[in-house]
């Protein structure tokens, strides 16, 4: 049973939030040789509702800016390459990426001019992204129905499914073989002075004097930055997820589809397919909410995944569940680094849907910050907390 009590009354860096961002910290941290004491706090060690969890587990490179292309280029290398980075662990797993690619369609010309838009900046920072006229799109995947379809982006190289949970296993296991402290509490307070965040109160009473504070708290992280006095526009979102099979399964894999509508949908294997997506409102919930609209499927996704493709006229649910976006409502990028007033106080928050395949890159830089004092791999300073007071959003358009 995971212990709720810390060995020490005292710790270099406490990151609250064990899920993938919190153990990327961790790993990070221990592989880079930071000789400090790290305690990782989290509510629930199954991490069964975390969006870790409950996420679509595929990365791409078709994003809006060229920091988020390179954040995602190092997360295709650090999973395709996991044992050699877990210096040659025999345990670790060969993984891959099943790159059937993102499928970006636009059904007008703005739509379209924004793909364009992004392949450019795409390219340049070394992606594959190609643009297909419907024509082309048709004859590479024959059983979309694209009569409303003007464009289409898509890259097939290092852009799609991934084992996201074997990447988090190993991050978590080799990070507490390494020294960091894994414990199930909660953080219910901190206590601040001097623009530094002295120590952090659990839920059993104990409280643990802290070097450095992480924020690696996912949906929660709002509340976990006002246990510090500071304001953070970090709000969970609902996403579904639907499981289903095909009576007459393609010749080829389905890539993830991005519909117009808002829907989107994926290969899964043997036959079976993922939908998920949102639609109309999008607000934010309660952070224990996590009831499925059984109407969705009947009403809105079936419909909608027929009309696209009209294969899927015969289709059979196998199962669905609900899972939560970070949403940062003021430009959809990430929070990084720390907070310019309560200096020790860091973030890794905000992902919006993207954080998952950004956990290497951003776990190694905000590992360099505590170990270094600046980044070494990858400048991600446009990301640092100030550009929120200043009103200089970082727009992250590719949300999906």
């Amino acid at each position: 049973m995971a212990s709720a009590t810390p060995q020490r009354d005292s710790y270099d860096v406490v990151i609250v939030g064990g899920a993938i961002m919190g153990s990327a910290v961790a790993w990070f941290l221990t592989d880079l040789g930071f000789d400090g004491r790290i305690l990782v706090v989290d509510r629930d060690l199954s991490f069964e509702r975390t969006a870790t969890a409950t996420s679509t587990s595929c990365i791409r490179q078709q994003f809006s800016t060229e920091l988020n292309v390179r954040i995602s280029q190092f997360g295709a290398d650090f999973i395709t390459n996991l044992r050699g980075f877990m210096g040659g662990d025999t345990r670790v797993p060969h993984l891959g990426i099943r790159s059937f690619g993102y499928l970006y369609l636009a059904d007008n010309d703005a739509f379209a001019a924004d793909l364009r838009a992004r392949a450019a900046v795409q390219v340049e920072a070394g992606a594959e992204t190609r643009l297909l006229t419907p024509a082309q799109i048709a004859q590479a995947y024959p059983f979309y129905a694209l009569h409303d379809i003007v464009s289409g982006s898509i890259n097939t190289r290092n852009e799609g499914y991934f084992d996201s949970m074997a990447v988090f296993e190993w991050l978590r296991r080799q990070a507490r073989e390494r020294g960091g402290e894994f414990i199930e509490s909660e953080v219910v307070g901190m206590q601040v002075s001097g623009g530094r965040v002295r120590s952090v109160t659990l839920a059993s009473g104990d409280r643990v004097a802290c070097g450095q504070v992480v924020n690696a708290s996912g949906p929660r992280a709002a509340p976990t930055a006002a246990m510090a006095g500071l304001a953070l526009p970090v709000e969970p979102r609902k996403r579904y997820s639907w499981i289903f099979k095909a009576a007459q399964p393609f010749d080829r894999d389905l890539p993830l589809t991005i519909d117009p509508s808002g829907l989107h949908v994926r290969e899964n294997g043997g036959g079976t397919y993922q939908a998920g997506g949102h639609f109309d409102d999008d607000p934010a919930v309660g952070f224990d909410d996590f009831e499925m609209d059984h109407s969705l499927w009947e009403d809105r996704v079936w419909p909608l995944l027929a009309a696209r493709i009209p294969q899927f006229e015969s289709i059979r649910l196998t199962h669905d569940w609900v899972g939560h976006y970070e949403m940062n409502t003021f430009d959809h990028n990430a929070v990084l680094g720390p907070h310019p007033e309560v200096e020790n106080f860091h973030f890794i928050n905000g992902f919006s849907g993207h954080g998952l395949q950004q956990a290497p890159a951003m776990g190694r830089g905000l590992a360099e910050l505590l170990c270094f004092g600046d980044y070494r791999a990858l400048d991600l300073s446009e990301f640092h907390y100030a550009r929120l007071l200043h009103g200089a959003a970082q727009v992250e358009k590719a949300v999906i």
